[in-house]
């Protein structure tokens, strides 16, 4: 969600700042502000609204120094205003801090504070974080914040400036993600961010800070610190930490000529399935080979049960793998929200793999989840997007997706990746719990092809886009599957809900009559998933239900499918494959609908209202 980028060099360091802040809008965001040393003192600039509101300030008084801090925030705690904003201050102005997460003490800290003399300018629980820094300060800036830490129950990345102790930002985290960015080709800068994007440009050696760690970064220097040392005997135990090679570019993270990321993410899915199964499939034994899960083979070979967690779009990619993995290998699959699992005393038995999919890899309740299920013995893998992530390196094993950056806040490539990568999950346990080489071999050709039949998908996006011109009043809108395309029904639906702000549900066609069949009308829009396969004739059935209410149909069927040619408003045809995997193929129209439904509603696509790209508060 909320998003940091600091700066220590020889470079003036406000216009690298509000790059960096630029790379970071996808997060999303509702202010912004950022801080400078300039040699004196320090400086500041906030606004409420987009960072374009910033860059105006900043041009109108410009900031210069060679050390700075910025933030875009997405507010938890007071309204989403200029005085909101960080960067925070203290009472004499001297010290600067940005912070991504929750203070959940921080109203005994306030009061505390308060009491002590400490004048609170702002509604934010971070505010309490800037006066802890004051009230410990005896000359150190690192020590002040490790003091000041030590009070904090919550969760926190942070970025500190002092002009009491200058030129050096310190930085810690606590289940808020922070990376460290060294300079190249002897530049002698140092970064700190919360998101690889926003230093891309100028590096990709990146250190991935871990819970409870605690940095000082200077000019072209860091040290790495553990926190929880800070009171033992000789105290400050450095960490030796390693360098990261970051393998995507800048060209990854621009537009490349389309009008939003979204629809651009949208056309790279037939490089996202080439990329999620690149040096993975192995036809001639009718198998995937992941090599990402080998310290869990026999965890694997022994699973009786396996546990997918997730938040989301991810949890939908995780609906799609419990029907594949459980008709492939027969292995009983339970999906949970990640945001209910651990608060719910889950039981978790011996031999249960527990996985958590997460895009970014540092989603807080999927982390909160993943974590719950290690302190309850169970062996866990992570399906993650990001190298380096908190749940790639949290968990005993794990799948990276290789999508590369997704811009977009409502995830599209990334949805189809994760479904890639468990279905080669599937696919790989089938066959070592008895699947026939013939069958393995057949679902290994469907995947090579699959990119192909996306192209095919894609190239209908002008006629999707005609059906959507026809629905952009829409109130309402509903949408059924069955099977393994009843997720994709949820999928379609919360793409639209997530950038159109039109409402939407999605259900297992067979329980439109459990209720819904009560909301359709000539007004309600409904979109079939009718795929020919083993429950065609059940949605044919349901598709005729809908109509004798007056409903307007939009059905997905496949190619060459005439049963409906003349019995809906509208078809929309995609190619045949394998049946568990026409999922990634029917999602991809609904994306697209979604799209031009939101797009000619005149909403931001990339930063709907409301929407983070990474959750990582609960």
């Amino acid at each position: 969600m909320c998003g940091i980028v600091g700066y220590v060099g020889k470079a003036d360091a406000a216009p690298l700042l509000m790059e960096g802040l630029r790379r970071l809008e996808y997060r999303g965001y509702d202010s912004a502000g950022v801080a400078i040393q300039n040699g004196t003192g320090l400086e500041i600039r906030k606004s409420a609204g987009k960072i374009a509101n910033l860059e105006r300030l900043v041009a109108q008084s410009p900031l210069h120094g060679s050390t700075g801090i910025a933030h875009t925030r997405w507010a938890t705690h007071g309204a989403p205003n200029q005085t909101n904003a960080h960067p925070h201050t203290n009472c004499s102005g001297d010290i600067a801090l940005v912070h991504n997460g929750i203070i959940e003490n921080y109203d005994v800290l306030r009061t505390k504070l308060a009491e002590l003399g400490h004048v609170f300018t702002t509604e934010t629980d971070t505010e309490v974080l800037t006066h802890l820094v004051e009230e410990c300060f005896e000359g150190n800036l690192e020590q002040a914040v490790a003091a000041a830490l030590t009070q904090v129950e919550g969760t926190f990345g942070i970025a500190v400036m002092s002009a009491r102790d200058a030129e050096k930002i310190v930085v810690a985290r606590r289940a808020a993600p922070l990376l460290l960015g060294v300079g190249e080709n002897g530049d002698a800068a140092t970064w700190v961010a919360s998101d690889v994007a926003a230093i891309l440009g100028h590096t990709r050696q990146v250190i991935y800070l871990d819970d409870d760690e605690i940095a000082v970064l200077g000019e072209g220097t860091y040290e790495t610190i553990d926190l929880k040392t800070i009171h033992e005997p000789g105290g400050w135990t450095p960490i030796e930490k390693e360098i990261s090679h970051v393998d995507w570019d800048l060209e990854s993270i621009e537009r490349a000529g389309y009008p939003h990321f979204m629809l651009k993410e949208i056309h790279e899915q037939p490089n996202t399935v080439r990329d999620a199964t690149r040096g993975r499939l192995l036809e001639e034994e009718g198998t995937a080979k992941l090599g990402g899960l080998d310290q869990l083979e026999l965890e694997i070979n022994a699973a009786e049960r396996v546990v997918l967690t997730a938040c989301g779009t991810s949890w939908h990619s995780a609906l799609v793998g419990e029907y594949v993995i459980e008709e492939l290998a027969r292995l009983p699959v339970e999906v949970e929200y990640a945001s209910e699992f651990r608060y719910r005393n889950p039981v978790i038995p011996p031999n249960t793999l527990v996985g958590g999919i997460s895009q970014s890899g540092e989603t807080a309740d999927t982390l909160a989840a993943i974590r719950e299920a290690k302190r309850l013995g169970a062996a866990t893998f992570g399906i993650v997007n990001v190298v380096g992530s908190t749940i790639a390196r949290e968990t005993d094993a794990g799948v990276y997706t290789h999508a590369g950056p997704e811009i977009g806040v409502a995830s599209t490539k990334a949805f189809v990746a994760q479904v890639t990568a468990l279905t080669l999950i599937g696919l790989m346990i089938a066959r070592r719990r008895g699947m026939s080489i013939e069958e393995g071999r057949a679902i290994v050709r469907a995947l090579r092809e699959l990119p192909g039949l996306i192209e095919e998908v894609l190239a209908t996006e002008g006629d999707i886009r005609m059906i959507a011109e026809q629905y952009r009043e829409s109130a309402n809108f509903l949408y059924l599957g069955r099977g393994p395309n009843f997720p994709i029904a949820l999928e379609g639906a919360l793409k639209l809900k997530e950038i159109s702000y039109i409402h939407a549900e999605g259900y297992p066609a067979a329980e439109m009559k459990h209720g819904p069949i009560a909301l359709i009308d000539e007004e309600m829009p409904v979109v079939f998933m009718a795929p020919q396969d083993s429950v065609y004739s059940k949605v044919l059935l349901n598709i005729e239900e809908v109509k004798t209410r007056g409903g307007r149909v939009i059905a997905l069927v496949t190619n060459g499918d005439q049963n409906l040619t003349d019995k809906v408003d509208h078809l929309i045809r995609v190619p045949k494959t394998h049946r568990l995997l026409q999922p990634i193929l029917n999602v991809i129209p609904l994306q697209l609908l979604a799209y031009y439904i939101a797009v000619l509603r005149d909403c931001d696509v990339d930063q709907p209202r409301n929407l983070a790209k990474s959750v990582t508060v609960e």
